[in-house]
């Protein structure tokens, strides 16, 4: 989804004119039989016609959301209804809403509002009422970088339109909206499926206020748990089960949707054999708790906002029941693909989540192990009780490990880091947490909607199963101190290392096991030397990151930053992924051209976490012991192989000394070369350098030639100066910037230069990263990171002069 694929589409029309031929061909002249050709050839036509329908599908209902999208920051008013709970958290509240005055249908916002419970400042929407908003719209803008989190992604997914700071609110009757002219949405939401979802949104505040009011400690960890709501949850528990790679926990999973639709028709069940048995002798017990047991998904589903492995709990649970009563023979396989289809088809944006892959990737584990255990205990009589419980321990065990590394590529596409402890703690964490927590949660949850006092005293009961786990894990903690690691894998080994396991879960009689090793091999013996040149002028928002590389050479020419990198790592966030998606596990030099935190910021928060050999800057700064520093100056050269040249125009060693007084005018200037490329072969980048270092540069190198040119200072308009362009005429020059930026970089100013120059101009805002590719036969290939996916792409306009 969002990648352009021509070919597919134009295989549609004809895939489905011979997919009817055949069908014809097949229903008239080979009736009785045909050809092993004819099969096959009826099997690849039914799988193109597959994938050309599903991709068709797919961009149709993908470009129907894009359409109402916003793109541009403006103040605006609007008329919004809330029908969503809000989420806490600080210092902001998120409010899903839907706005009815925007487009010729309702569109859902993402509103932010101040969260400040000590002070009046603070306000909060209320569920099922209008209210007119003002404030400022936030288009979603993502980092457009390989690797990094792709926050347009998510909101398309979500299906939001927008993000919505609100600075004012007004509270609307009924009339007043009818009034101004939105009377049918008013029908709408009086309907009763829309006030079913309403109720059931109220009954979700209304426990979490109440969970919020008891005396527990883990009151954050204990609502996560029961509806996946994380407004009460500690950071420094978040974190916790982050470390030890078991977020996935605190999110609603198939095994708590069936916890309590067992648990009330376990109730219904004793309830009918005390008081009515007789009812059994009517209609068979699985035929009469069927209808009870669905109802009680369908209402939990509901309940948690219809997640998505809630939602694949439900279809399952429903295409079983239908198997069960028109009495068909149940294939697991088969459900699962059937589950994943059906919600393909009312929600084809579930593709995009991790939380889809995962939880149908985790399924499949568990059904190909339970498969191998029942052949097993086919052969292997279960003789005592102590022998059944080294059975179930034994599947336990071997289910962790298994899904551990049948999930490795995915937790590798998706998060690009990995936590070695998971298998063991999830041992422990995992039966705790469903066989206790979460069924004394949905226990206490029940308890609470019959007798108050008694849920309260049920959710004290949990809290204490709680102290517990996280008494466990704390342990863990300070003894194995785990942490996520970034591992460092490039498209064709994450390929290859799927296949092989791939090969390793098949059934023994389909593929030879050692058939693995082969697909393994690349981990190892990957040859860097084969890397051609490449150079990646990264998306980092306000500030700058260039990442280079050629054969088994890598460096970094400064690492981003934001102002504050507790509240978001570039590093962490931007940086790393990059890397990991790349293959690089190890840097052998890092330039920062100069120590501002939007050069440098980025590197501070991983120095301890990746290794680079060697660090240079215009300033003396920290290094992690397995890194040396020096000084970066005029005259500096590093040679590649013959291949590419880099050296250091700029500062002089006599003006290293006023690099902390000028640290912009002492920016590292890097002048790179790469032989035998073309169109583009010399790069200038100039850090932050502005007007005093450019006159410099052209004074001590007037012979200079460059093709590409990354502006000094983001573009600001006290770098670029107008002789300094004309001199060196490059033939295009990039602008690594912020979306919206509050310095207003590029400047109109150094725009206008480059127009009255006739120099092209790109931007990290307007293409996101930026990548100049060697190819084999020398030409220098080049791409945008916003030409990748559709939602990425930005109106064809141009920088305004």
């Amino acid at each position: 989804m969002g990648k352009n694929y021509p070919i597919l589409q134009s295989l549609l029309i004809p895939c489905i004119a011979l997919f009817i031929v055949l069908l014809l061909l097949k229903l008239t002249v080979f009736k009785q039989a045909y050809s092993l050709g004819f099969k096959f050839l009826q099997l690849s036509l039914g799988l193109s016609l597959g994938i050309a329908l599903g991709y068709s599908y797919a961009d149709h209902q993908l470009n129907k959301r894009l359409l109402f999208r916003e793109q541009q920051p403006e103040a605006v008013e609007v008329i919004a209804y809330v029908k969503h709970i809000n989420e806490l958290g600080d210092p902001t509240i998120q409010q899903k809403i839907q706005v009815l005055n925007r487009h010729t249908q309702v569109v859902q916002w993402q509103a932010f509002l101040k969260n400040a419970p000590d002070s009046s400042s603070s306000a909060v929407l209320e569920l099922g009422q209008y209210y007119r908003l003002q404030g400022q719209v936030l288009p979603a803008h993502s980092y457009a970088t390989e690797g990094a989190f792709d926050q347009e992604q998510w909101y398309i997914q979500q299906n939001i339109m927008s993000g919505f700071k609100v600075s004012s609110i007004h509270k609307l009757t009924e009339q007043e909206v009818d009034a101004l002219g939105h009377g049918r949405y008013l029908r709408q939401h009086a309907s009763v499926s829309s006030q079913i979802q309403l109720w059931v949104e109220q009954q979700r505040l209304a426990l979490r206020n109440f969970i919020h009011q008891q005396p527990v400690q883990h009151k954050g960890l204990i609502l996560a748990l029961l509806t996946g709501d994380k407004s009460l949850l500690a950071t420094d528990t978040e974190q916790l089960f982050q470390r030890f790679g078991m977020s996935h926990l605190l999110a609603i999973s198939g095994p708590h949707v069936l916890i309590f639709a067992v648990l009330l028709c376990w109730s219904l069940h004793q309830l009918i054999a005390h008081y009515r048995p007789q009812l059994y002798l009517k209609w068979p017990r699985q035929y009469l708790l069927i209808w009870p047991f669905c109802a009680s998904v369908a209402l939990y589903c509901a309940f948690v906002g219809f997640e998505i492995p809630a939602l694949r709990t439900l279809l399952s649970c429903l295409l079983i029941s239908v198997f069960i009563l028109f009495k068909q023979k149940l294939r697991p396989l088969n459900i699962l693909l059937f589950s994943a289809s059906i919600l393909l088809i009312f929600d084809p944006f579930s593709i995009l989540s991790a939380a889809f892959w995962l939880s149908y990737g985790a399924c499949f584990v568990l059904l190909r192990i339970y498969q191998t255990m029942q052949q097993q205990s086919g052969t292997e009589e279960l003789k005592t009780r102590t022998h059944y419980l080294k059975m179930q321990l034994k599947l336990l065990i071997e289910s962790q490990w298994k899904i551990f590394l049948a999930l490795f590529p995915l937790m590798m596409l998706f998060f690009k880091q990995m936590a070695w402890i998971t298998p063991l703690s999830n041992l422990f964490a995992i039966p705790w947490i469903g066989l206790v927590i979460v069924p004394l949660d949905l226990l206490a949850a029940l308890c609470y909607f019959i007798a108050e006092p008694l849920g309260g005293l049920v959710f004290q009961i949990n809290d204490l199963c709680l102290a517990a786990l996280l008494g466990l894990l704390q342990l863990l903690d300070r003894l194995f101190a785990p942490t996520l690691q970034p591992i460092a894998m490039n498209f064709a080994v994450w390929l290859s290392v799927c296949l092989g396991l791939m090969i390793l879960f098949l059934p023994r009689a389909v593929l030879p096991k050692a058939w693995s090793i082969l697909c393994f091999m690349p981990l190892v013996a990957l040859d860097a030397s084969k890397n051609e040149f490449e150079l990646n002028v990264l998306d980092v928002g306000q500030g700058q990151a260039i990442f280079i590389r050629d054969q088994d050479q890598t460096m970094m020419i400064d690492m981003g930053g934001n102002y504050d990198e507790g509240k978001f790592s570039v590093g962490k966030q931007i940086i790393l992924p990059f890397l990991s998606v790349k293959g690089v596990s190890e840097l052998n030099q890092l330039i920062l051209t100069h120590l501002d935190q939007d050069h440098k910021g980025g590197y501070e928060s991983i120095r301890q976490q990746f290794p680079i050999r060697q660090v240079y800057s215009n300033e003396k700064l920290e290094v992690a012991d397995s890194s040396q520093f020096d000084y970066c100056h005029q005259g500096q050269n590093w040679q590649w192989r013959d291949r590419v040249n880099m050296t250091v125009l700029s500062p002089k060693t006599e003006n290293l000394a006023y690099a902390n007084a000028e640290k912009n005018e002492m920016s590292c200037v890097i002048y790179l070369q790469v032989k035998n490329a073309q169109p583009y072969q010399n790069f200038l980048l100039m850090g932050d350098a502005g007007w005093q270092t450019e006159y410099q540069i052209l004074q001590d190198y007037p012979d200079l030639k460059v093709d590409v040119l990354v502006l000094g200072h983001h573009g600001s308009r006290h770098s670029s100066a107008y002789a300094f362009l004309k001199q060196l005429n490059p033939k295009i020059v990039i602008a690594s910037a912020g979306f919206h930026n509050r310095y207003g970089h590029p400047s109109k100013m150094t725009l206008q230069r480059l127009q009255q120059l006739d120099i092209p101009v790109l931007s990290t805002v307007q293409q996101g990263s930026i990548q100049f590719s060697r190819q084999a036969n020398g030409q220098m290939q080049l791409q945008y990171a916003r030409e990748q996916r559709q939602w990425l792409k930005r109106a064809a306009v141009k920088l305004k002069y």
